[in-house]
């Protein structure tokens, strides 16, 4: 097992992505500290999975677009499962505005998006770093989008917010190395339910991936899986999940 004897904080893990990454965290032997800040219920059921699996797991409470919330999140998640080796920052959050929409884009929204978007991985990662240098060290894996090369997602803001996480994730690599890797991984369109495209629209973008469909949830946690466990010489990367698109453009 890849992770065995490792534990993992990894924020909104009660639903899509964050679900599939714990999972795939939990086949490989890793202990799941479960961040959800609504979804409790969503939460203990991926904890079930996990220990059905055969792995440890809690579900913790908090909203990590805030600091001291992010703070007792670490703090809780080494209490109950020992140590903390890998952060992976899934929470986010959007709504669906068209670009051309200025106004749409409320002062309420602007402050959620970047909050959750922006602050919150940079409040988890500064909560994590203390307790895994305490363990020599570990991995932290970023979940940014494609939107922050094309900046074309649900919403003006949450393609910034993303470009701007790909940034830090940069930063990030520079400043904690040797002993903390940090990377990312940008998934394209997700039929998740996060933003509700309409089926018409998530059907024709999966036509034209070039490689036929859209990514799957599974897709996106092996990526992870890869950065957090197999790349040990890779740190300040991002892995497009997207079949391609952003590189080649739609199939014609």
């Amino acid at each position: 097992m890849k992770l065995h004897g490792k534990v993992a904080v990894v924020t909104g893990g009660g639903t899509g992505i964050g679900r599939a990454i714990c999972l795939r965290f939990a086949q490989e032997g890793c202990a799941i500290a479960v961040n959800y800040s609504k979804s409790e219920q969503k939460a203990q059921e991926v904890v079930e999975a996990a220990h059905r699996i055969g792995s440890s797991g809690v579900a913790i409470q908090a909203d990590v677009s805030q600091d001291l919330e992010a703070r007792a999140l670490m703090k809780d998640a080494v209490d109950r499962l020992g140590r903390l080796d890998i952060l992976v920052n899934n929470a986010g959050f959007s709504r669906r505005i068209p670009h051309q929409d200025l106004e749409g884009m409320t002062e309420g929204l602007i402050t959620r998006i970047l909050a959750v978007n922006v602050k919150g991985p940079f409040y988890c990662v500064r909560a994590a770093v203390p307790y895994m240098l305490q363990n020599g060290g570990g991995a932290v894996v970023n979940i940014t989008s494609d939107s922050a090369y094309d900046a074309d997602g649900s919403s003006i803001l949450y393609c910034a917010a993303k470009a701007a996480l790909g940034n830090l994730t940069k930063a990030w690599a520079r400043c904690l190395a040797p002993t903390i890797r940090v990377n990312a991984v940008a998934p394209g369109f997700v039929d998740t339910g996060f933003v509700d495209w309409g089926q018409a629209f998530i059907a024709k973008v999966g036509r034209l991936n070039p490689l036929g469909r859209l990514a799957t949830v599974e897709d996106v946690a092996n990526a992870v899986l890869f950065l957090a466990a197999d790349a040990t010489h890779v740190t300040a990367e991002t892995i497009l999940v997207n079949g391609g698109v952003t590189v080649l453009g739609p199939r014609v």
